[in-house]
């Protein structure tokens, strides 16, 4: 069946974290194309701000991901006020950096309460009426680093890991009822993630100085002088939900091309070298 629903002129969007970086970006180029954005907030301050954006086609609720239980009733709420949701954008997030020796256990229940339940919390607010309409795209915004995992994000890239697999898994469930599913993946781009918004755990063990520190050293210098540029994310973002047949997995910038491409070499060297291995663990066929 067509996707009718995502071929009208004008369609309701609903993104998380619109408050800045990638999310206000999606935001405003989804406006300034004619569609309807709900936007999450985190504070009520920011609401008037985000609304401004555009006289009656911006709403902003204020909303923290991370509360499950809360999340139901402000999508119904939304709905209420500006119809259907069409479209979907799961980018609430953050950052969380540090060895995992170092970090504690708490900042990985939090940095998946945030990048994984919160958006599958998203998703199952708003599938069962697109799965009811046939119609509807969930675009999950994951990362380079959950497919190409680097040292010293252990937390971030496990969280980004888990929301490409469930984004996977989810596209072949939903692909006969009309619903599409994208994992947009970008590498590094000109936002907060690297700055105030990134959560780094404290430094205390020695034997990790050589490997850890030019990292952070590097990731601070390079924050908000990144090669990706959020308004390009946002037209590539408004092209890909009207196509059909849009990819299950999108990168989105050069660096992400390059390591992504990197560790699929590394990865399938790796397994020619050990292929015997892995075979010798079959049950032998009956003789």
């Amino acid at each position: 069946m067509e996707n009718q629903n995502l071929h009208n002129a004008r369609r309701t969007w609903l993104i998380t974290g619109v408050s800045s970086g990638l999310g206000l970006a999606f935001a405003q180029a989804a406006l300034a194309a004619g569609h309807t954005v709900i936007g999450t907030v985190r504070k009520e301050a920011d609401v008037a701000q985000f609304e401004e954006l555009s006289d009656g086609h911006a709403h902003a609720i204020v909303l923290d991901i991370s509360d499950f239980a809360a999340i139901e009733p402000a999508v119904a709420q939304a709905v209420q006020a500006t119809g259907l949701i069409d479209v979907l954008v799961n980018n609430a997030g953050y950052g969380h950096e540090g060895t995992l020796e170092e970090s504690p256990l708490e900042d990985l229940q939090r940095q998946f309460d945030v990048n994984v339940f919160g958006a599958v919390a998203m998703i199952k607010a708003v599938l069962p009426q697109m799965r009811k309409r046939r119609s509807g795209c969930i675009v999950n915004v994951t990362s380079m680093a959950g497919i190409a995992a680097l040292p010293g994000i252990a937390y971030y890239s496990g969280s980004k890991f888990a929301l490409e697999g469930i984004s996977a898994s989810l596209a072949q469930e939903v692909a006969p009822f009309g619903v599409r599913v994208i994992a947009m993946a970008p590498g590094s781009f000109r936002t907060d993630w690297a700055g105030r918004s990134m959560v780094r755990a404290h430094r205390h063990i020695a034997d990790y100085d050589a490997l850890f520190d030019p990292i952070r050293d590097a990731r601070k210098a390079k924050s908000g002088v990144q090669a990706g540029a959020p308004e390009k994310a946002a037209q590539v973002l408004l092209k890909i939900v009207e196509e059909e047949q849009a990819p299950r997995h999108l990168l989105l910038g050069s660096d992400a091309l390059k390591l992504v491409r990197a560790r699929i070499d590394a990865l399938s060297a790796e397994l020619d070298q050990w292929e015997p291995v892995t075979q010798s663990t079959d049950y032998l066929p009956l003789p």
